[in-house]
């Protein structure tokens, strides 16, 4: 059984790296022939082939991702933590860091005592050894499920940290990009 588990989080993180080699955006193909269809054509009138001003500015303002989610996720994969500091949300590795050791240490610790009650259920055949043993056997799996969470929600918020990385947050933004005076009013009453 401890195997298994062993072999589950090493092939885990090999899955994810070999799922951002494919994925990645170096080995996709896009399509350099773009169609643009008019809607407002007369029939028998023929248009001009080119694009209007229009058209053009709206390629041109195409949105480019500063930080790549899959890179970002691929760093996490190998160490977790990285993809947060690749899309600088350090603050966040520590949180990974502290609960992924944690839990690193409390599974060592109940693993150890599984194998000694174990042994000692082999020894003895005493009923409180067996019942011992299966708890802890159960509290250490249920640490291995702990840190298998931790690693997927690692990679998921490094995913979603790379895009959303380039959103803009500030309050004082209106639908145009105008600045907004802020506007208090406080009303005080002594008795």
């Amino acid at each position: 059984m401890d195997n298994k588990w062993l072999r589950i989080f090493l092939f885990l993180p090999l899955v994810v790296c070999c799922l951002y080699l494919f994925e990645s955006e170096s080995y996709s193909q896009t399509d350099s022939v773009k169609t643009i269809v008019d809607t407002l054509a007369i029939p028998g009138v023929k248009t001009d082939p080119q694009l209007t001003s229009q058209q053009k500015s709206d390629e041109s303002t195409e949105f480019h991702p500063t930080k790549s989610p899959m890179l970002a996720m691929g760093l996490s994969a190998i160490l977790p933590g990285s993809g947060q500091i690749y899309t600088e949300n350090y603050w966040k590795v520590p949180i990974i860091w502290g609960v992924g050791g944690y839990w690193i240490y409390e599974w060592i610790q109940l693993n150890n005592k599984y194998k000694q009650f174990r042994s000692d259920y082999t020894r003895t055949a005493r009923e409180q050894d067996l019942r011992l043993r299966d708890w802890y056997h159960d509290e250490r799996d249920k640490f291995a499920w702990f840190l298998g969470a931790l690693y997927m929600l690692n990679l998921v918020d490094a995913y979603a940290g790379a895009h959303l990385y380039d959103f803009d947050v500030s309050p004082d933004l209106t639908l145009d990009g105008r600045l907004v005076p802020k506007v208090t009013a406080t009303i005080r009453l002594k008795f």
